[in-house]
């Protein structure tokens, strides 16, 4: 089947990671459905791409993700779907990380790629030839201070990808998992630090070209298009200057 006639959903799709890659499998040919909470921007969005539409949407309502999956199995078929909405909030040690952070970071982060995955799943078997992809982090690989609570969540997701791998063996569904490490976007780090942009910089200052959302989009878009016999179980993408998640060189 031809990259034209086969349509990838994407979340959290307003911004950052998720728009790149909207922007990157609608250049690749496919129908892109982007779905977030902002209507405003994925309205926008859809509005600039050559063959998209958009959904409003909050993966962590699951009565919304039904039916958002019904309204789209009425109109077509569903080949890829791109676990992306997610995000972290503080950088609180364990001592005195707040619950309501922690446990908004599971819903976004965990709870959300379970919907979306368990509402669309029985769609990307039917195609015959799906693909479930899983935006986690290297913060789904190993921990740092301050990082409880989104690595806890990222590991969540990790487990999500591996294990669904395991239990779709012999489905014609691929499940893929990208990693990202540092990655400087608008809003990430802006977002984890609540507003604060002057702690939101430092997040990235000295480093010699983080990667971009483009750079993620970029990687993402090349595993969903390899042969669909080829499964990209995990691939971990850094910058350069990052060997792991405590070890990053700053110039000065």
């Amino acid at each position: 089947m031809t990259a034209e006639a086969r349509t990838a959903v994407v979340t959290g799709a307003s911004s950052g990671i998720g728009a790149a890659t909207a922007r990157a499998l609608a250049a690749a040919g496919y129908h892109v459905v982007l779905t977030a909470r902002r209507k405003d921007r994925i309205e926008a969005l859809a509005a600039e791409l050559p063959n998209a539409e958009s959904y409003a949407l909050d993966v962590t309502d699951r009565a919304a993700v039904d039916a958002f999956a019904a309204d789209l199995g009425r109109r077509a078929s569903v080949d890829v779907l791109v676990n992306n909405a997610g995000g972290a909030l503080g950088a609180e040690p364990v001592a005195s990380g707040d619950p309501a952070d922690w446990r908004t970071m599971y819903e976004v982060n965990v709870l959300g790629v379970l919907h979306m995955t368990q509402a669309l799943l029985p769609a990307l078997t039917a195609s015959g030839d799906g693909t479930v992809v899983v935006l986690s982090s290297t913060a789904g690989l190993g921990t740092y201070e301050g990082g409880g609570g989104y690595v806890a969540a990222k590991h969540g997701a990790h487990v999500i990808a591996e294990t669904l791998r395991l239990e779709l063996c012999g489905e014609p569904v691929r499940v893929i998992e990208v990693a990202p490490g540092m990655v400087k976007t608008d809003e990430f780090a802006t977002t984890r630090f609540r507003g604060d942009t002057a702690k939101a910089s430092k997040v990235y200052e000295g480093v010699d070209q983080p990667l971009s959302a483009e750079d993620v989009a970029d990687t993402v878009a090349w595993a969903i298009t390899r042969p669909s016999h080829v499964n990209i179980d995990l691939l971990v993408v850094r910058p350069r200057a990052q060997a792991s998640n405590s070890k990053v060189h700053r110039a000065g």
